[in-house]
């Protein structure tokens, strides 16, 4: 088609520009434009457009936001140096500084195989542009994974030094999101899913309402859509509707504010497909029952006009009770502020109302962006600024104690995505956390030696265990020993002990200190001992380390000693040699035998094929074939006692793990003292983490019960995390799989 094929013109990119651009701000954009057009004049995306237009949409979206020029420009270039012949020193040369550090910093953030922008090129063959599979990964990357991770690491550090680059980046994976589905389906998926994680979670931190909305809509398209479609459906099929009573209910409120001598501006809220499925689930609720389906915002001279609105709607309409926030006293995280309500509307039908000023609107629209839609001098809005940009260095101080990729990106949702609580000290100060935080993440955001030496807290002046869950209001004092450590079962992040990076920055840090053959030691005992806890044996840790990154085993056991390295990435790495990754993407059986095509088995494929019950086997074990007389093969472990002892070895296959589609049921022992709820704690724990129980028996003799139990789990990993958690239930000594035979 004709528009598919078109280059976006000049002029209308100019017509868009901010008014406020000087004759000088128009020149650097046209030359920009026309080095980026000239660069990229033989590349095309995957929709067939002109690669240039997506320069010129990332610039139309940032021109938007009011950016200076010089942002717009770096726009217009963000991918020449990456995808052409064009050098950051002849960038340097033509524009100056400051838009060669903004593109050499998006540079940086895409210099390894891309995220977004790679994601769109056509392979045009020989033109310079390489596509994401085409480039070469470094060896300490390894997985696709990694290469992601460690490209959202780079975004998230240049977002500490110029929340500037930051935008560019987030204006790139708007466009891309736009055009998303031109790209092939097994990247869709992929790139929707992480923009949902990661980017829109990103503008939502900056304020930026504009993009994360939009961001958020389109992910949802892909990631469900089914459900996208359920509710666009219904969205559009009552707008007419809606859209009649909105206007009703406005000329309502009008007239009503008019007679208290309210002046407002009144609108319909733009409603928008993914926060109304959110609210579904969240309030499990149909669509017709969600409150924002009709919405409306009022915005008002100033915050006492704010109030007096407020009152007027309470007086006339009945509020519904817990649906009224004060974000004006109390501001969101990201800087958010306005009054909401909700009230049943005279047809007896609720409606949601935003109540702020104009500022408070253009800052909720715009966030950290609003700083340049207004003018110079505005020493309200330079302060406003500076302090999104101090509360952002804030949460990433930790950003250099990380230096692993996957745990650097984790550690942003966790401690800079994730919502914040307002915690008290006993003398009353307030500390910002991440939700979710326990009493020692707030022992170590308050200083690192009364993290060491917690040993106990007490919230609101009641003793609480260390992983409760602290919520805003909380007074908390911590408890310390006059000399203390760090526990290693703070990192266990089966315990939940401890949930900020923050905090197990500053544990590892203190591990890291210790002595290297004090690790050595603890970390392979730590090793020997789940293993053993798991029936694995003859497991050979030269190679695990190999293929963990590492020299050699020794340098392993100290990263597993000092908290570097997770045991459960080490258990997880033993699946997925035996390949049984695709195992966490299928439903639980509730059926206890294994199914026979959970076993591949090497040379006979579809050979009638079962599970031995004298050893249970499981995914993660190394398993054997036995040919039986009439009954096809049985799959045994290859250390279960009837292998090692049968003399008949020409009938033993070789097999391996396939495709995984149901549990396994595995024998385990647990040895505790008698108490009274013991056996109730252990099946509502197994409950909690959707585990069936298969069989279970109990002896007891002389006050120490012994349990046996055949519980129903996927993979070693759930087998290892159920272990850990049932170990760490009061009076249990130890829990481990019982040896076959």
């Amino acid at each position: 088609m004709k528009s598919s094929v078109t280059t976006i013109p000049l002029e209308k990119l100019l017509e868009q520009l901010p008014e406020n651009y000087t004759l000088a701000d128009r020149e650097v954009v046209q030359r920009a434009y026309r080095v980026a057009e000239e660069a990229h004049r033989e590349q095309k995306r995957h929709s067939g457009e002109p690669y240039i237009n997506h320069c010129i949409t990332v610039a139309n979206i940032l021109s938007d936001l009011k950016v200076p020029p010089e942002v717009v420009a770096a726009g217009l270039l963000h991918d020449t140096v990456e995808d052409t012949t064009i050098t950051l020193a002849d960038i340097r040369r033509d524009f100056g500084d400051t838009v060669k550090i903004l593109v050499d910093g998006v540079t940086k953030l895409t210099h390894l195989p891309r995220v977004s922008r790679g994601d769109q090129h056509a392979d045009n063959g020989n033109n310079g542009q390489e596509t994401e599979d085409a480039i070469v990964v470094p060896a300490l990357l390894g997985r696709k994974e990694d290469i992601v991770s460690e490209t959202l690491r780079k975004t998230f550090l240049a977002m500490g030094d110029d929340v500037r680059v930051v935008l560019i980046k987030l204006a790139d994976r708007l466009h891309n999101m736009r055009t998303l589905g031109h790209m092939p389906e097994r990247k869709r998926m992929r790139i929707a899913q992480e923009t949902l994680e990661i980017f829109a979670p990103l503008a939502n931190r900056l304020g930026i309402w504009q993009i994360k909305w939009e961001l958020e809509d389109l992910g949802f398209r892909y990631v469900n859509p089914e459900k996208y479609k359920e509710i666009a459906e219904l969205f559009t099929e009552k707008r007419p509707e809606r859209e009649a009573q909105l206007e009703f209910i406005k000329e309502n409120l009008v007239s009503l504010l008019a007679k208290n001598n309210i002046k407002a501006e009144i609108s319909g809220r733009p409603k928008h497909i993914f926060s109304i499925y959110k609210k579904m689930q969240k309030k499990d609720k149909p669509f017709d029952m969600v409150m924002d389906v009709r919405a409306v915002r009022l915005i008002v001279p100033d915050v006492p006009a704010c109030y007096a609105a407020l009152g007027v709607i309470h007086t006339t309409w009945r509020p519904i009770p817990g649906e009224f926030d004060d974000y004006i006293a109390a501001p969101k995280d990201n800087f958010y502020q306005s009054l909401h309500t909700a009230v049943i509307y005279e047809d007896k039908r609720p409606i949601e109302v935003q109540i702020r000023t104009h500022e408070m609107h253009i800052n909720a629209e715009y966030g950290i962006a609003a700083h340049w839609r207004y003018k110079e001098g505005t020493k309200h809005a330079d302060k406003n600024y500076e302090q999104r940009i101090n509360s952002l260095r804030k949460m990433m101080e930790w950003r250099s104690d990380v230096s692993d990729a996957a745990e650097f990106v984790e550690s942003m949702r966790t401690d800079v995505f994730q919502d914040r609580v307002y915690i008290f000290t006993p003398r009353g100060d307030a500390i910002d956390l991440p939700a979710g935080s326990t009493p020692i993440d707030f022992a170590y955001h308050v200083h690192t030696d009364i993290g060491h030496c917690c040993r106990g807290a007490r919230v609101n002046g009641k003793l609480v265990p260390l992983y409760q869950e602290l919520k805003t209001g909380d007074q908390v004092e911590i408890l310390t020993a006059k000399r203390g450590a760090p526990s290693r079962d703070w990192l266990n992040p089966n315990l939940g002990l401890v949930r900020t990076q923050r905090a197990r920055s500053k544990i590892k840090i203190w591990f890291k200190k210790q002595e290297d053959e004090q690790n050595l030691v603890q970390g392979r005992d730590t090793l020997e001992r789940e293993l053993q806890r798991l029936g694995l044996n003859e497991i050979n840790f030269e190679k695990t380390a190999r293929d963990l990154g590492f020299k050699t085993a020794d340098e392993m056991f100290v990263d597993l000693g000092n908290g570097e390295l997770p045991i459960g990435k080490v258990i997880k790495l033993f699946a997925q040699q035996e390949e049984v990754s695709d195992i966490f993407e299928v439903n639980p059986s509730v059926t206890p035998a294994t199914s026979t095509n959970a076993i591949e088995v090497v040379g006979l494929k579809g050979m009638l094929s079962s599970m031995a019950k004298c050893c249970n086997p499981m995914p993660g074990d190394q398993v054997v074939g036995f040919i039986t007389r009439g009954r096809g093969a049985t799959i045994h472990r290859q250390d279960c006692p009837n292998i090692l002892q049968t003399k008949d070895r020409e009938r033993l296959l070789q097999v391996g793990w396939g495709h995984v589609e149901r549990t396994y049921p595995v024998p385990i022992k647990i040895k505790a003292y008698d108490r009274q709820g013991l056996v109730s704690d252990i099946s509502n724990l197994l409950s909690d983490e959707s585990i069936n129980i298969a069989d279970v028996k109990v002896n007891v003799n002389r006050s120490i019960a012994d349990l046996r139990l055949i519980i129903e789990v996927k993979d070693l990993a759930q087998l290892s995390r159920i272990l850990t958690r049932i170990e760490n239930l009061p009076n249990v000594m130890e829990a481990h799989r019982t040896n076959p035979g």
